[in-house]
């Protein structure tokens, strides 16, 4: 069986990795450099404080690998566990931490239900007073994108794959039944079995290639590192302030990463047609049109609301430098994983999740390919239908709050 992958992220390598492990000839294709787009943007972080179910089972089918990667991949992608730390300032909010710690429990995690005075405990610069309740997992933590990109990549060449940058797939092929039956790139045509679309921000493009509409849009996203007014221990846990979007995580030698989801302070990108809107509020907005650059004042933006969080931050606080990246974001905020059409395999709209998700991705897409069915996590409520249906929501009936 030959599979051709499109997408060289994070997404793509574990798809490549987990089907040439499974007996599959695979080609992966990637029209820029190894985890180049949203992969290397990322903030990292690895979690199973989720509020739907299917989230959090891919979240621990995936915590499998990422604890055992440097055993499993032969590189350390340095991993850290300082616990992720969700604080509500409502009591709406905090009634829907209750909701989602009892699943989560239900389901084997061990994450905590606290007031603000057991949240300090986590992180002693916390401003107790603004909020009502929090959440804690200690297992929750983050990881290097681009070394784990480098062990998967190294592996997936080791098992096999033929992997092929800076050359793009400039369409998907079908037969008269509209089978999908391979890929033609900048190298010419390429016959596949499958096709598994892993292309993130771009793939409701190499959808379009096949004549599907997929709901998946690009969504420009940033990321700050800065010198805060107070160090910021490597103990301190990424800490996230739901009700405001901001959040804030430790780097080394006391330093923090700041980012949140402030659509008024998003920066405007020029769409297809050359007209200014809003990044984050443009679905018709081109991947490859925005700038990877941070914005100032989207950052001086970011440092106020972690100051109102925690004492780490104020007027002294300093701006290192920073990037932007893309969430590939559906209406839900869940993936589409699935065989969209015979031959062509979907793996993409992680809204953000995609780094920490990629394990038990890769494997999903491999069970698909290979058996004609997922087994890992029932992955049924993650069909593109849901959309179709009206539904605009995963099998949870739940829409998940887009976060780090």
């Amino acid at each position: 069986m030959h599979v051709v992958i499109v997408g060289g992220g994070i997404v793509g390598l574990s798809s490549a990795y987990s089907l040439a492990r499974g007996g599959a000839d695979v080609s992966l294709y990637e029209k820029g450099s190894l985890g180049a787009g949203s992969t290397a943007r990322s903030a990292g972080g690895i979690r199973s404080q989720f509020s739907t179910a299917v989230n959090v089972r891919l979240s621990e089918a995936s915590k499998e690998v990422w604890d055992e990667f440097e055993n499993r991949f032969g590189v350390d992608i340095a991993h850290r566990k300082p616990g992720y730390l969700f604080l509500a300032r409502t009591a709406e909010t905090a009634e829907q931490f209750r909701e989602n710690v009892a699943m989560q429990n239900d389901l084997g995690v061990d994450s905590e239900f606290l007031d603000p005075a057991e949240a300090i405990e986590h992180c002693p610069g916390l401003r107790d007073e603004e909020f009502v309740a929090a959440t804690y997992n200690a297992d929750d933590g983050f990881a290097d994108p681009n070394l784990a990109v480098q062990g998967y990549a190294e592996a997936a060449r080791e098992a096999g794959v033929d992997i092929r940058t800076k050359t793009a797939v400039t369409d998907v092929l079908t037969d008269d039944s509209n089978e999908v039956v391979g890929v033609k790139t900048d190298a010419g045509r390429i016959d596949a079995d499958f096709v598994v679309n892993a292309a993130g921000a771009w793939a409701s493009e190499v959808a379009a290639f096949a004549g599907i509409d997929l709901p998946i849009h690009p969504r420009r996203r940033q990321i700050a590192v800065v010198d805060p007014s107070q160090p910021v221990s490597e103990d301190v846990p990424l800490t996230i302030d739901l009700d405001t979007g901001s959040y804030f995580r430790p780097e080394r030698d006391g330093a923090a990463l700041v980012g949140g989801h402030f659509a008024s302070e998003e920066r405007s990108s020029s769409n297809a047609s050359g007209e200014e809107r809003p990044a984050s509020e443009d679905p018709d907005m081109e991947p490859d049109a925005y700038s990877e650059s941070m914005d100032l004042p989207w950052a001086a933006t970011a440092v106020e609301r972690a100051a109102d969080c925690a004492t780490y931050f104020g007027g002294d606080t300093r701006i290192r430098r920073g990037w932007a990246g893309l969430y590939a974001v559906t209406p839900d905020h869940h993936p589409i994983v699935e065989e969209t059409v015979p031959g062509l395999v979907t793996a993409a709209g992680f809204s953000g999740h995609g780094f920490q998700h990629a394990p038990a991705t890769g494997k999903l897409v491999a069970e698909l390919c290979l058996d004609g069915e997922a087994s890992l996590v029932d992955v049924d409520g993650l069909s593109s239908r849901r959309f179709e249906n009206g539904d605009d929501e995963a099998g949870d009936g739940r829409v998940e709050r887009n976060v780090a």
